[in-house]
């Protein structure tokens, strides 16, 4: 089965939603493939290893989508990540590799937001404001 490259975008996202913010597992667990790849270096291997990194997160952890990109069976999505315990948010960009409909390959890019002090620039890194501080 191969979708289209909007169907793999809507896919994406949905499925960042329900494990991120809904923290619905059960329901996750159909979007990501049982032979996951992560190659992120913070992240233990396979679906597993992220479901279990989610898991040990604070419930407050939500992830919010500036944009997307998309070609072929590649979603890149850039979001924030808040609520996870540390200091500053994380901006990451997560590329993700699709197959037969499941998020098979997945790559990614973060780091922490800099707040409007920290801004060399002036300007905000996500969406058009700084993030408020919890």
């Amino acid at each position: 089965m191969t979708n289209t490259p909007e169907q793999n975008r809507a896919t994406v996202l949905k499925a960042f939603d329900t494990l991120f913010n809904q923290r619905d597992y059960v329901s996750a667990s159909h979007f990501w493939s049982p032979s996951y790849i992560q190659h992120s270096a913070h992240i233990a291997p396979g679906r597993d290893g992220l479901f279990n990194l989610i898991k040990s997160l604070p419930d407050e952890l939500s992830h919010e989508v500036d944009y997307t990109m998309v070609e072929k069976d590649m979603v890149m999505v850039r979001g924030r990540f808040s609520g996870h315990g540390q200091p500053a948010p994380w901006i990451a960009v997560d590329f993700v590799r699709m197959e037969n409909g499941l998020l098979q390959e997945h790559w990614d890019v973060i780091e922490d937001e800099a707040s409007q002090e920290n801004s060399v620039s002036g300007l905000p890194m996500f969406k058009d404001s700084f993030a408020q501080l919890r």
